[in-house]
């Protein structure tokens, strides 16, 4: 068993694409009309055939409220891998992207927490 499609809810699926690609750099996968939305998946460049990164719409009053809470708590939705954090901070900074939090050192890890435009905090770290 591995994982293939993976969610974050999204209050708009046109900016989240647009943030997640221009901004994050990742690829769009898949793009299929479902009814007022739609199937919109994106992925790594470096990985094309990889996991699957939905960018699902949050109509669902319960898709809503936990999104809504998570964010209020500060918690991350998902977490993204990344070689160079302070070189990735650093262009995401440059690109207008607002950290919550910079990076930090927590054992062996370092990491760092922005807000993604659509209701999300995504975290990136470093091993």
């Amino acid at each position: 068993m591995k994982i293939k499609v993976t969610s974050v809810f999204v209050d708009d699926q046109e900016r989240a694409h647009q943030f997640y690609t221009e901004v994050l750099g990742f690829i769009k996968k898949t793009d299929i009309p479902a009814g007022d939305f739609k199937w919109l998946t994106v992925v790594s460049p470096e990985d094309p055939e990889g996991v699957e990164l939905l960018l699902e719409p949050n109509e669902n009053p319960a898709a809503k409220t936990y999104q809504n809470t998570i964010y209020e708590e500060g918690i991350p939705t998902t977490s993204f891998a990344v070689d160079d954090i302070q070189k990735e901070y650093e262009r995401l900074k440059n690109a207008g992207v607002k950290f919550t939090t910079e990076p930090t050192e927590v054992g062996p890890v370092t990491f760092a927490i922005f807000d993604d435009t659509c209701g999300n905090l995504i975290q990136i770290s470093q091993v």
